[in-house]
C-alpha cells in the first residue's frame, strides 16, 4: 500500500510533519478541525511538501526522520 509523508503550514507559519494513505482526504480531516491536535487551533493549513513512501514502515520511519529536521532543513525540502 503506497503511503505518503507530508509536511502542513499552519496559519501561524508552523509546520507539521504527518503521513498517510490519503493525501487529499487527511488535508480535508486537518482543515476541518479532525486532524492532528496541533493543528487544530492553526487553521487552515495546507500542504507544502509530500513524499510517496512504498509501505507503512517506511512513512513513519521517513515521518520520524522529518520530525527530527531542524525547521531550517525542513524548509529547504519544499523552498
Amino acid at each position: 500500500m503506497t503511503c505518503f509523508c507530508y509536511i502542513l503550514e499552519c496559519s501561524d507559519g508552523t509546520l507539521y510533519t504527518g503521513w498517510t494513505v490519503n493525501i487529499e482526504k487527511r488535508l480535508i480531516q486537518h482543515n476541518k478541525g479532525l486532524g492532528a491536535r496541533y493543528t487544530r487551533t492553526r487553521l487552515p493549513v495546507k500542504v507544502v511538501y509530500v513524499e510517496e513512501q512504498p509501505d507503512k514502515i517506511t512513512a513513519l520511519k521517513r515521518e520520524r526522520a522529518i520530525k527530527a529536521l531542524p525547521r531550517k532543513k525542513k524548509l529547504e525540502l519544499f523552498l
